[in-house]
């Protein structure tokens, strides 16, 4: 018979997919739970709980659940990278520049953590801070679109349109040898107050099923476009209106 920590960590694998893939939050979230009551010394399904628990606004659970992640695995950088992110759903930007210097001392050459930095940074109004810690992640994670679509967003955000263009027309060449989301196109859309380009390119995201659209219900950056009906109703199609009321 299979051990407890053993089937803990296939319900933790149920719940990546539930969360993930099929966009089912309370199936993703009953794996997770199920995961800690077989094994709650796993920090993976503590980490993973918190994630979506942030997601879809339940803030203060989701800080207990990565303080526990924590707790049990205090010298894993994607522990602190993550409890940043939580920290900056949660609009706590202290909080997540804090947890994303902690991920990076850490990790010293882990740029998710250096991604995490970035974003506190740009939270705070550090635009400069924000761009010299994208470069830190530009020099390890490989030309990740989510590093060149923050980089653009933030670029279009402090007037620099050119060089925001200059960002588009690169994630434009990528795509033309590998998968580039279409949900990196419309951030730096987003940015640039051109909504209904990011709403376009966000519902060409929705046709195929682009992951990164789970960040569309907290993500602060998002906030502009809250009341365009157009968002609201994309927000419905993906099955995300049952979450909490949006900041």
């Amino acid at each position: 018979m299979a051990s407890g920590p053993a089937i803990a960590e296939s319900h933790t694998s149920k719940g990546v997919v539930s969360y993930w893939i099929d966009w089912d939050w309370a199936a993703a979230e009953a794996s997770y739970r199920r995961a800690i009551d077989l094994d709650p010394h796993y920090p993976l399904a503590h980490r993973n709980l918190g994630v979506l628990l942030g997601t879809i606004g339940r803030h203060e659970e989701a800080a207990a659940c990565m303080k526990r992640t924590r707790e049990l695995d205090a010298i894993q950088p994607m522990n602190y990278a993550l409890s940043a992110h939580v920290a900056l759903l949660a609009r706590d930007e202290h909080a997540g520049l804090d947890f994303a210097k902690r991920a990076t001392i850490i990790g010293p050459s882990f740029w998710i953590g250096y991604f995490q930095l970035a974003w506190a940074y740009e939270r705070l109004g550090e635009s400069e801070m924000a761009l010299q810690a994208l470069e830190q992640v530009e020099a390890t994670s490989g030309g990740n679109s989510k590093t060149l679509s923050l980089r653009g967003y933030i670029l279009s955000r402090t007037g620099r349109a050119d060089k925001a263009e200059q960002v588009l027309r690169t994630l434009e060449s990528i795509s033309q040898d590998r998968y580039v989301p279409p949900y990196a196109m419309a951030l730096v859309h987003a940015g640039m107050g051109r909504f209904d380009r990011a709403i376009d390119w966000l519902r060409h995201a929705y046709d195929v099923r682009d992951v990164h659209l789970i960040w569309l219900p907290m993500d602060p950056k998002w906030d502009p476009l809250r009341t365009e009906r157009s968002f609201q109703r994309l927000i419905e199609r993906c099955g995300f209106a049952t979450s909490p009321a949006q900041p």
